[in-house]
């Protein structure tokens, strides 16, 4: 039995990784949304991959771990990436119409969709208290659509669109857990994403549209980029050896820092703040996300084989 004062020890470092990350992270979504008012977000979310990706093989180089470039399951790691370079263009392309805390706020309607996807595809269960909380959850993203939709309409569903593509994107992950070092899916997910949005730049570029088509970027939009890039690459990092040292349901809840910091970030860089029926939506899509995060520790339990000592 693991001595519990190491126990404690890793859940306050895994706390710390954690919390850290979620106040850190915000701050790429705060340079795309500063860069997509000279630059398409296609040609930001294609610069966050790319530099994802050049951070990743420099590593590997240095750490000569040829092992990165094995992977056991190349397809289902290319598949994350697109669908990871999907929900990032979806919410990078939001922040040029709203807030950044609107977009994060909708954005976290992504645990109700993960829960309906586990179920169709997955085949998991789930019960009446469950879906109670999504329906709650979806009155609180509805409070905050309604006076979002007058501001900037259609384009106030792409924060949803995007958490559709994560929630897949983490069922792929439940799904092959395990299955490759972080490296090596880093690697090659930065590759995917690369790949898929630079082909999609290349259409853009030659279909006359402005919104799609590159731009030249300056020395100082590339640094922002390649800043975007190491961010990307850090936060995954800090949350994966966050959750390598403490349990889902200790961490789950600090996601919702991000919310926070990215209504203060917004506040300090652009002067955006919620207003308060936002705030409302935004706690009722809170609570509703951590008591989904509560039956799925519940359940986990449930379903645990006994740990023989």
């Amino acid at each position: 039995m693991q001595d519990q004062s190491v126990v404690a020890r890793d859940n306050l470092a895994a706390i710390v990784i954690m919390s850290s990350a979620m106040i850190f992270v915000p701050v790429m979504d705060i340079i795309a949304k500063y860069l997509s008012s000279d630059l398409p977000p296609l040609e930001i979310t294609l610069g966050r991959f790319l530099f994802q990706f050049l951070i990743c093989v420099v590593l590997a180089i240095v750490t000569w771990d040829k092992r990165v470039l094995h992977s056991k399951r190349p397809g289902i790691n290319f598949l994350r990436g697109v669908l990871l370079a999907c929900a990032s263009l979806a919410f990078f392309s939001s922040l040029k119409f709203m807030p950044l805390a609107t977009a994060m706020a909708i954005f976290f309607i992504e645990p109700m969709i993960l829960t309906l996807l586990a179920a169709l595809i997955l085949k998991e269960k789930f019960g009446i208290r469950r879906v109670l909380a999504i329906l709650a959850g979806l009155v609180g993203v509805m409070m905050i659509l309604s006076p979002s939709f007058e501001n900037v309409g259609p384009a106030v569903f792409l924060p949803m669109v995007a958490a559709t593509f994560f929630a897949c994107y983490l069922l792929i992950n439940r799904r092959y857990a395990g299955s490759d070092s972080l490296l090596t899916i880093q690697i090659t997910t930065g590759f995917a994403g690369t790949i898929v949005l630079g082909l999609a730049l290349i259409g853009g570029s030659f279909s006359g549209d402005a919104d799609y088509a590159f731009l030249m970027p300056t020395p100082m939009q590339i640094l922002l980029l390649a800043i975007i890039g190491a961010i990307s690459f850090a936060g995954h990092a800090m949350v994966v050896i966050a959750f390598q040292k403490a349990e889902a349901s200790l961490l789950a809840p600090l996601n919702y820092i991000e919310i926070v910091s990215a209504a203060i970030l917004g506040l300090l860089v652009f002067g955006d703040f919620p207003d308060m029926q936002m705030w409302i939506g935004i706690a009722i899509i809170i609570a509703s996300g951590l008591y989904i995060a509560h039956r799925e520790r519940v359940r986990s339990k449930r379903v645990m084989p006994p740990v023989i000592t």
